[in-house]
């Protein structure tokens, strides 16, 4: 990776790091193990943890558990070398023991790529269960743990009556159990399930975590989802086409908050709560194409392609991020226009 870059993350880490130093003072010279990591959460709190060692001595331990190592030595070697990280390769469903210095666990293990889940629903599921079982039963063994943190998904909130325009994380929905599309969703409403088990009976300190969508560097530009696919295509010089209904609402949160925003949920949060995370701006589709293509000088056609199939009311995931703001004192430090150009920005130097 280019030094440029390496140099872009790290300014924006320290941006996101804000006024947050002294809350988490609680992590210095602390052993963090990260499931999952080398996706995008796993590499952004790599970045985090890097920005808090080198810049302002918290000598934070990090382990990464993947199942291909070589595959983020050859995609971050500048996280890979790091002498205070160490890479553990193994799937996640076949954990057993971790390393006896751990105190704190953040389980992110699990691709929310939905093409995977629809190939092959019983691996989706079993990574999720089995996973998480697994990871959860390693933690118990482990003699200084403070905290794991559980990354779920907002797809366990389902259908909403009401359709409101925010989440909350009280609200819980429908889901249609008879379909294989729903492999994902059913999967991490059990993880959740299997955290409040383990955490009323066998005393583990877990704190679950909802994330919607993310945008900044390290989410591949062949990911399914609508934001990365208009920056790919305004890259190649368009169309942007929206496969679906333009008035379908996202919001997003740059990468560097939402490591920092997980960091303070390590650091500060108690046994027991459920957070969302996300951005707070709601953008249509057809706003966000719009957007898109103003980040470039060239003219870049938007291509509208709506089916009577798809239902006549549009999709709204937006979370409702008060409680975290209130008794965690997050905030976002980008706002998505900001954070769109960024990630822009950096798909054009890394082209």
């Amino acid at each position: 990776m280019k030094q440029e870059l390496i140099n872009l993350l790290k300014a924006d880490c320290q941006k996101s790091l804000s006024d947050y130093k002294q809350a988490l003072s609680v992590l210095r010279d602390q052993s963090i193990l990260v499931t999952g990591g080398t996706g995008f959460v796993g590499k952004w709190i790599a970045e985090a943890v890097s920005l808090l060692n080198h810049e302002h001595g918290f000598n934070i331990k990090l382990y990464i558990l993947a199942r291909n190592v070589q595959e983020y030595k050859e995609e971050v070697p500048h996280l890979a070398k790091l002498s205070f990280i160490t890479l553990l390769e193994q799937d996640v469903r076949n954990v057993s023991n971790f390393p006896d210095d751990i105190s704190y666990v953040i389980h992110a293990a699990g691709s929310p790529d939905n093409r995977k889940h629809t190939t092959n629903p019983l691996k989706t599921i079993d990574t999720i269960y089995r996973g998480t079982h697994a990871v959860l039963d390693a933690c118990l063994r482990l003699n200084n743990l403070n905290k794991v943190v559980h990354i779920s998904s907002n797809s366990v909130y389902g259908q909403l009556a009401g359709h409101p325009d925010k989440i909350k994380e009280t609200q819980i929905g429908a889901l249609d159990c008879n379909t294989v599309n729903s492999a994902y969703s059913e999967g991490k409403r059990l993880a959740e399930t299997v955290c409040a088990i383990f955490r009323n009976q066998q005393k583990l300190p877990i704190v679950i975590v909802r994330p919607f969508a993310f945008i900044g560097p390290y989410q591949g530009l062949e990911k399914p989802w609508a934001i990365n696919n208009f920056i790919r295509d305004g890259i190649l010089g368009g169309p942007i086409r929206i496969l679906g209904n333009e008035e379908t609402v996202r919001s997003y949160l740059y990468g560097s908050d939402m490591a920092f925003w997980l960091l303070k949920i390590l650091a500060n949060s108690k046994s027991g709560e459920t957070y969302n995370i996300g951005g707070e701006q709601p953008i249509s589709l057809k706003t966000l194409a719009s957007k898109v293509t103003s980040n470039f000088t060239q003219k870049i056609e938007i291509l509208i392609r709506y089916s009577k199939q798809y239902p006549s009311h549009p999709s709204v995931s937006v979370p409702d991020i008060d409680l975290i703001k209130s008794e965690l004192k997050v905030k976002q430090v980008f706002d998505f226009d900001t954070a769109l150009k960024k990630t822009i920005d950096w798909y054009k130097t890394t082209d």
